[in-house]
């Protein structure tokens, strides 16, 4: 099943126990979904999919993000948001793990001690390795630390 198909299946499920909320966020991910199929013009890939589910929850994140802290009716339903999101994302790589994919890239360059002028060819190896697995985010800090 794809998540698209997820996603509408949890939508209606949504909609017959009366929950406007999740109804709502899943009709929005739906939505986005069905665009950049309407974009491409053909049915999306499992990988396109998780795309775009990842945009939404970045999107969202940083919505909370801007969000004064006084509109505490604004971050709780926010929360919400990424909470029901999150719940077709995949599952995320922790820290530990992205180190494990990192020291293999560093060993197939046949790099010992990584400087700041090998950052751009470890990041071009990695990053197809760790994409939508892992946020860019961690994973720049982590390359970073391994940085002599």
């Amino acid at each position: 099943m794809s998540k698209t198909d997820e996603v509408r299946k949890a939508m209606v499920e949504a909609m017959k126990a009366k929950d406007k909320e999740t109804k709502d966020v899943l009709s929005l991910l739906l939505a986005a979904l069905k665009n950049k199929a309407i974009d491409k013009r053909a049915d999306l890939t499992e990988e396109e999919e998780v795309q775009v589910i990842l945009k939404e929850i970045k999107q969202t994140k940083e919505t909370l993000e801007l969000t004064p802290a006084d509109r505490t009716e604004l971050i709780e339903e926010t929360k919400k948001r990424i909470a029901v999101l999150e719940k077709f994302a995949p599952k995320m790589m922790d820290a530990e793990e992205v180190k494990a994919v990192i020291a293999g890239v560093l060993a197939d360059l046949g790099i010992d001690a990584p400087t700041g002028k090998d950052k751009g060819r470890i990041m071009k190896e990695l990053m197809p390795k760790v994409k939508g697995k892992a946020d860019g985010k961690l994973v720049n800090e982590i390359v970073s630390s391994f940085m002599v």
